[in-house]
C-alpha cells in the first residue's frame, strides 16, 4: 500500500545529447607534488613552535590579569585607610 512505484524502465533517457560544442577542451598536466620526510619534520616543528608560542601568549595574559586585580586590590584597600 505505501510501497513506492518505480518507473518501468531502469535507466531514463538522457536529458542532453552532445553536440559539437560540447567537445572537452585538452587539459593541462597537473604538477605533482612530492612530500619528503624534510617538510614534514619542518611543518610539524612549525606547529609545535606556533603552538608554544600561542600558549607563552595565554599564559602571560592570564597573568598580567591576574596581577591587575591584585594591584587594584592593593590601591582600593589604601584608598579606604
Amino acid at each position: 500500500m505505501f510501497l513506492p512505484k518505480y518507473p518501468d524502465s531502469p535507466t531514463p533517457p538522457p536529458a542532453h545529447t552532445h553536440t559539437a560544442a560540447d567537445q572537452v577542451l585538452p587539459r593541462r598536466p597537473v604538477p605533482q607534488v612530492s612530500a619528503n620526510t624534510g617538510a614534514v619534520a619542518a611543518l610539524l616543528v612549525g606547529g609545535v613552535v606556533l603552538t608554544a608560542l600561542l600558549a607563552a601568549v595565554a599564559v602571560t595574559a592570564v597573568s598580567v590579569a591576574v596581577a591587575a586585580v591584585v594591584l587594584r586590590s592593593l590601591l582600593r584597600d589604601q584608598r579606604r585607610r
